[in-house]
């Protein structure tokens, strides 16, 4: 006799079996938080200053804390589909992440960086300042090198464009980009982070991704043309 207790037994099986791939990703989270945490508690004085002249030229636009916390959720529902629609992505995306965020890690205990670009008056006082306000209180201006935030919005998109369900999907693809490119743009426009920051998270994705794609592209261009001869 199959009772609701059963049921309800069952369907926590199926769901275990059919996420317990994502369980090494949860872990790899919690270790990150903890490294991540404490730097920021030990890195406070005597860290090297990064920045370059361009980062006084780029204007401070409140406007774009928007899409600076939007990468939280942006992050978690790319990394949540591709989980549970293609585990080939999903597995290079998990190692993408990984990588480039204990790389980070490591960069932070061997070499201790952070800026001098907050403002510390806002002109015009609006609810965007307000969350900024609400952002500088909670993140220290320390540990930023590379950029997370846009080392990570690389890694989802460019995952995206290689999931093969979203192959004909346009529409989700462009809204991607536009909301991966704003991210990074958010992360030097609210002054969180140095040009310097973005640059190097721009190589280290670069790297990255042809690791991971770039040789069975090229892999695939000539069995192609093999085929084709």
């Amino acid at each position: 006799m199959i009772t609701k207790k059963t049921l309800t037994l069952t369907t926590s099986q199926n769901l275990y079996f059919q996420f317990k791939h994502m369980i090494p990703l949860l872990m790899y989270f919690l270790f990150y938080m903890a490294g991540f945490s404490y730097v920021e508690k030990t890195v406070t004085k005597n860290y090297h200053i990064i920045h370059v002249s361009l980062d006084d030229k780029i204007p401070f636009l409140e406007i774009f804390i928007i899409p600076y916390l939007l990468w939280f959720a942006y992050v978690a529902v790319i990394v949540l589909y591709c989980g549970m629609k293609n585990l080939r992505v999903y597995s290079k995306l998990c190692v993408f992440l990984y990588t480039g965020m204990t790389l980070f890690l490591l960069i932070s205990f061997l070499f201790p960086n952070g800026h001098n670009l907050r403002p510390a008056l806002f002109q015009e006082p609006n609810v965007f300042t307000e969350l900024i306000k609400g952002l500088y209180r909670t993140d220290t201006p320390t540990n930023i090198f590379p950029s997370i935030h846009v080392y990570n919005s690389l890694a989802v998109h460019l995952s995206l464009m290689n999931c093969e369900e979203l192959k004909n999907k346009y529409a989700i693809k462009t809204l991607s980009f536009v909301l991966c490119i704003s991210i990074v743009c958010s992360t030097v426009l609210i002054k969180q982070h140095s040009i310097m920051d973005v640059i190097s998270a721009f190589l280290l994705a670069a790297v990255m991704y042809f690791l991971l794609y770039g040789f069975s592209f090229v892999r695939q261009e000539k069995a192609s043309s093999i085929t084709e001869y």
